[in-house]
């Protein structure tokens, strides 16, 4: 499930592309922006907030793992999600200063 938060990969190597073609000023690079935004929003925190719950419901199960388990199955995961949620902070960041420009 964690794997799915890669879907986000392409359209940031898309803004890197557009950066350094000098199309920052571009409707493609503000729709990227845009689709990043979304995408993350889905893959990378919605995804993650669900993952938490479906391991809460089966809680007693993961109790029964080796430690080793647990760390893959809790710690991974929650460091992945706070870099996850400290990035989309500057997603949003760098979303509302491009909309801000364009006004």
């Amino acid at each position: 499930m964690v794997l799915i938060s890669e879907t986000t990969t392409p359209g940031i190597n898309l803004r890197w592309y557009l950066d350094t073609a000098g199309l920052k000023k571009s409707k493609a690079y503000l729709l990227n922006g845009v689709v990043i935004f979304l995408a993350w929003l889905v893959a990378r925190i919605l995804l993650f907030i669900y993952m938490f719950y479906h391991v809460s419901l089966h809680f007693d199960q993961v109790k029964q793992m080796h430690d080793f388990g647990k760390l893959l199955v809790f710690g991974v995961p929650l460091a992945l999600s706070i870099m996850n949620l400290m990035w989309f902070g500057k997603i949003i960041k760098g979303l509302r200063k491009t909309l801000a420009k364009r006004q």
